[in-house]
């Protein structure tokens, strides 16, 4: 079925011009009026007649004239046999699609000019007609008008269509790109997290390495071997200082205070409820030592569930579970917003690149993360973070 209209859509105008024209063509050819000719005048008016119509099939590489050529060649033949077109069905519905496709110009001044040529054109068909009336030489042009302003009306939708195509994909390009963005800058955060986290714990290594070595006497193979995997861990500590200063950018200077892990969700809370968002914290199971890293992603995650909920939620409490079970963590972070366009619409144009980071934390330990609108109302972020994974 859908072939059957694409097919339709591209050559059903030009079997319509065919069968007007092929019926004009007859309809000319059993004529029984006055005007009639005989004999060769009569069929050089079947040839005229039906290439006046059919010259509408050149109509996509000739937008401008083709319908030109249809009105000024019916007027023009009305000069020479009076009801000629005025008797021929299939003449009035050429004229009128030629009228439509002369509304339907891209060019204004083409399409003023068109609607010119419309009305006089039928204004000097129905004057030649013997039987025209008063009404006739003011309603037919008029009716072709509104032709002409019909195609003026399709062609404003289509320019609108168009535009707002080309709207949405851009806004989808931006999204892809902010998304890509957000994927990056996530990325370059946690790996500067990382540092702070591994050179903290190369720092002890080398440290207790070093304390070791005194204690060894000097020029032993213990002593020689220990001195060696200090100086290597120092190299490591200078290396990683080095590469960090590439990552960070302007004025992103080291982080000098310990990073946050979610012993101190109370704080957070504490600042979110001082922001106009009432937290309420829930903590489930045992909690367990957790490896920095990993303590540090939960912080975030938490972070980022309550920053959106402040900014895009439009609700007044916030509920924040911390779970341990014996496999994984799994957090969640839910507000009692309206949960309807603000939250939805925000993920989608641009609001929710924060979680698009968020879920790039996830993924790096393997864990899974949800966020969506719950059917009760409010928005509800989900994330489970592995702990075989993070011991391993």
């Amino acid at each position: 079925m859908g072939r059957v209209w694409r097919w339709l859509a591209t050559w059903g105008f030009d079997v319509l011009v065919v069968a007007a024209a092929t019926a004009t063509a007859v309809g000319t050819v059993l004529r029984d009026d006055a005007d009639r000719p005989d004999g060769l005048a009569l069929w050089l008016e079947v040839t005229a007649i039906t290439v006046v119509l059919l010259a509408l099939l050149a109509r996509r590489r000739f937008p401008f004239l083709a319908p030109a050529f249809v009105w000024i060649g019916a007027a023009g033949l009305t000069f020479l046999d009076h009801q000629l077109v005025s008797t021929q069905a299939g003449v009035f519905l050429c004229g009128m699609g030629a009228a439509v496709l002369f509304g339907g110009l891209r060019s204004g001044r083409e399409a003023r000019i068109g609607l010119v040529i419309v009305l006089v054109g039928a204004a000097i068909v129905v004057y030649h007609d013997p039987t025209h009336t008063t009404g006739n030489l003011l309603f037919t042009p008029v009716l072709f008008a509104v032709a002409w302003i019909a195609g003026r009306a399709l062609r404003d939708r289509a320019e609108r269509s168009v535009a707002a195509e080309d709207r949405a994909l851009r806004a989808e390009r931006e999204r892809e790109s902010a998304a890509r963005v957000a994927v990056a800058e996530e990325r370059a955060r946690m790996a500067r997290e990382l540092h702070d986290v591994v050179a903290h714990a190369v720092s002890v290594m080398v440290l207790q390495v070093g304390a070791v070595r005194r204690r060894i006497p000097a020029g032993s193979e213990e002593a020689d071997a220990l001195n060696s995997v200090e100086h290597v861990g120092r190299t490591a500590l200078a290396e990683m200082r080095r590469l960090l200063g590439a990552m960070r950018q302007g004025d992103d200077l080291a982080e000098l205070t310990p990073h946050p892990g979610l012993d101190d969700l109370q704080t957070l809370a504490g600042d979110v409820r001082a922001a106009g968002l009432d937290v309420r914290l829930h903590v489930n199971g045992d909690p367990v030592a957790l490896p920095r890293s990993l303590d540090l992603s939960a912080y975030r995650i938490v972070q980022e569930g309550l920053t959106n909920a402040l900014k895009h939620s439009g609700g007044r409490r916030a509920d924040v579970t911390v779970a341990y079970a014996p496999d994984q963590l799994r957090l969640e972070v839910r507000d009692d917003g309206p949960g309807g366009f603000a939250q939805t619409d925000g993920l989608q144009n641009g609001l929710g690149h924060g979680l698009i980071g968020i879920g790039e934390r996830v993924k790096a330990y393997g864990g899974d993360m949800s966020a969506f609108v719950a059917t009760s109302g409010g928005f509800v972020l989900r994330a489970s973070l592995p702990l075989e994974s993070a011991d391993a």
